[in-house]
């Protein structure tokens, strides 16, 4: 696999390169499409080099791992001398960036694999599927396999009976669901011990996510409120905020939203317009109107982005309040004055609900300013972005596992033409791939989690496993819908949840090309190359 990778990092290599060149006379923005394909190209070998490390590190005690590492490089390698696939309907070719001749280099280097035919390959991981087997997972930690289990066993028994009725409601998450969810520290996984918290790192947050994720992406993503609130509590507040809030967020007695996307703004946060002032008796008296926000009704705390600076244009008059409400009902969604709010219906993504909310004169306490920095709010947001699109990885790849699991359960039990959909090799093909694809993800996820914890900084890494699990979680869902036929296409089958669910991974957290232009500018600007490759 090593000669093959630095085969692979001579492409990459080249591809930035060649992209300078482009970008030499030309704007990022003018070349965006070669631009997020040399993000693409990165992030490919960054997942080759994380599943070869992954195989390595087993030592070959599980023979299935070899297999899935020889048909990830197949497909990678495939992709990156052919046409790479940065969308369902995007393909960068050699040709895009001018590297026809370096493509037919990496090919040459990767011929005996390349040429290979690799159907005993793909039989046999789908033949292994089938009696019960699976790639290793372990992380050679007891404590880290136990947390995964812990987790694993948790989602079997209480989300996954449980998802399919609760999405098709359009209900909220039962609150004795989110208890128990508390009671095994979902909610203060990366909060200190001092505070309340597991005290833990982002791989461990990863575990989690990924586990509930994998019975449902609303469970997974409860967690996800509280990640975001926690860090920029721990990161950015006083230690009067922090002693208030941290504990409460831990135990699951206070559920934060993320209070941050306007209507016409999108990624442009820049563009923000709801704003707060101080009145004369010190308190902040908000006014604006919020979008997409997720768990908006059912929550006690929001961490909201506002300008509090009018003439200070773009990101440099934003602050970050932390703003208590009361928790809604059914019939009362949004009980605070100066607070209205309205549903927004969605496809998939349910369990918590989105929202619309309009601010007219809502009050906040005069130390609801996050820090007491006024005008620090989006360099303050920006420490959690790492973080958040690491767990959004986790939770595309909980989403892909389970998209496999479907399509597996429903090719043994399905039969047609006198034998199980399994034994067809197209089929077959279908659970091979997607495996391979679930683990190659994985693994870019666990790498990005240990370089968090390793205090580095990972926006390359947290946006590369972002960029590729959300591709992986969405090629998975319709696969496996594909093995179902028909019937996956009926809501009462669950993969026609688990597709809608996949869809929006590649668009929260920083949509797919947003991904792209945070990893290709940070690569190019010199970050990153020490790292990847």
């Amino acid at each position: 696999m090593r000669p093959l990778l630095q085969a692979t990092i001579a492409y990459r290599e080249a591809a930035r390169v060649a992209l300078a060149r482009r970008l030499a006379n030309r704007t990022v923005d003018a070349e965006q499409r070669a631009v997020h394909g040399f993000a693409w190209i990165a992030t490919s070998v960054a997942a080759m080099e994380a599943v070869a490390a992954w195989a390595e590190t087993g030592g070959g005690a599980n023979p299935l791992d070899a297999l899935v590492a020889e048909l990830a490089f197949a497909e990678t390698l495939g992709q990156l001398t052919g046409a790479l696939l940065m969308g369902p309907a995007e393909m960068l070719r050699p040709a895009d960036l001018g590297l026809t001749a370096e493509a037919r280099t990496l090919a040459e280097a990767a011929a005996p694999l390349l040429d290979a035919d690799l159907a005993e390959t793909r039989a046999a991981l789908a033949a292994a599927l089938a009696e019960g087997q699976w790639p290793s997972e372990t992380l050679h930690d007891a404590e880290l396999d136990e947390i995964r289990a812990q987790f694993r066993r948790f989602t079997d028994a209480e989300i996954i009976p449980h998802a399919h009725k609760w999405h098709l409601a359009n209900a909220l998450i039962p609150d004795e669901t989110v208890r128990a969810m508390a009671d095994l520290g979902t909610f203060g996984v990366c909060i200190p011990e001092s505070y309340g918290g597991l005290g833990l790192g982002k791989l461990v947050m990863c575990l989690v996510s990924e586990e509930l994720s994998r019975g449902w992406i609303g469970a997974g993503s409860l967690g996800t409120r509280s990640e975001i609130a926690g860090e920029l509590i721990m990161l950015g507040g006083t230690e009067a905020q922090k002693s208030e809030w941290l504990p409460r967020i831990a135990a699951g007695e206070t559920l934060p939203v993320a209070v941050f996307t306007e209507p016409d703004v999108g990624s442009d946060l820049g563009a923000l317009t709801t704003r707060a002032k101080q009145d004369e008796t010190g308190d902040w008296v908000i006014h604006g109107a919020k979008t997409w926000i997720t768990h908006a009704a059912r929550s006690d705390l929001m961490t909201l982005l506002v300008r509090t600076q009018p003439d200070t244009p773009g990101y440099a008059g934003l602050s970050m309040l932390l703003v208590p409400k009361p928790r809604g009902t059914e019939d009362n969604p949004f009980p605070a004055e100066g607070m209205t709010g309205s549903e927004i219906e969605v496809l998939g993504y349910r369990g918590m609900r989105e929202y619309t909310m309009q601010f007219d004169g809502m009050r906040a306490p005069a130390d609801a300013l996050l820090g007491g920095k006024e005008g620090a709010g989006f360099k303050q947001l920006m420490q959690t972005f790492e973080g958040a699109r690491i767990q959004t990885a986790a939770r595309a790849v909980g989403t892909a596992r389970r998209a496999l699991e479907l399509g597996l359960t429903y090719a043994l039990q399905r039969k047609q033409f006198g034998q199980a959909l399994i034994h067809f090799p197209r089929v077959a093909d279908k659970l091979a791939v997607m495996l391979a694809e679930y683990i190659t993800a994985r693994e870019l996820s666990y790498a990005a989690a240990r370089a968090k914890d390793a205090g580095r900084r990972c926006d390359i890494e947290a946006g590369m496993a972002k960029l590729h699990a959300a591709r992986a979680a969405w090629t998975a869902a319709d696969a496996s819908l594909q093995i179902h036929g028909g019937n996956g296409y009926a809501l009462e089958y669950e993969i026609s949840r688990v597709l809608c669910d996949a869809r929006i991974l590649s668009i929260f957290e920083g949509a797919a090309e947003i991904q792209a232009q945070v990893i290709a500018r940070g690569l190019m600007a010199g970050r990153g190359s020490e790292r990847v490759g």
